[in-house]
């Protein structure tokens, strides 16, 4: 007779699940298990995050990093965003534990993330005040654009702009390049 899986996860069950292919995350205790993503979402991945890399390197502001990921702000927090802008002085220490101001997070909706990344993860991301939070869907060709105090989205569907505190000059995407064809 096999056990009963634990209704409750903390950060340190998830790191010692299994290394099989599948993401695993926690919010508030509730596992979040996702596959691996589809082709589409990796390559939106892959375009925005050559977009934001080199504004941010030109402009010092931060460092770009992509999951997988151990970002936790708390003992039963442990999250993956796709993409997201970290504090230097944090990544510096090459530690995961001490990265936690986040200035952007962007999660690209799939079929099995969808209700964790729109929902579960979006609401920490503004419980944690993290300034924006970019919910793309590549599959309708739009963005929608959270900040902590926002109870409904910005829906954007030609550009995006971030304009991050102490900058004078904004990232502009434009999602038509973001989402063309391959």
């Amino acid at each position: 007779m096999g056990m009963a899986a634990p209704a409750y996860y903390t950060a340190e069950m998830v790191r010692a699940l299994p290394d099989d292919g599948n993401r695993y995350e926690t919010v508030h205790g509730e596992l979040l298990v996702t596959p691996s993503p589809r082709m589409w979402h990796q390559v939106v991945l892959q375009r925005l995050s050559y977009v934001l890399a080199g504004y941010v390197e030109r402009h010092q502001i931060g460092q770009v990093l992509c999951s997988p990921a151990d970002i936790s702000w708390g003992p039963d927090i442990l999250v993956q965003p796709d993409l997201f802008v970290a504090d230097l002085d944090e990544v510096r220490t090459h530690s995961w534990e001490n990265v936690k101001n986040l200035s952007l997070v962007v999660e690209i909706l799939s079929p099995a993330t969808t209700r964790h990344d729109r929902f579960t993860k979006r609401r920490l991301y503004q419980q944690v005040a993290i300034p924006t939070c970019w919910i793309i869907d590549a599959d309708a060709h739009l963005v929608e654009v959270w900040t902590p105090s926002a109870t409904l989205p910005v829906v954007e569907r030609e550009s995006l702009e971030w304009h991050p505190l102490g900058q004078t000059e904004p990232l502009v995407v434009r999602l038509e390049d973001l989402f063309r064809q391959v």
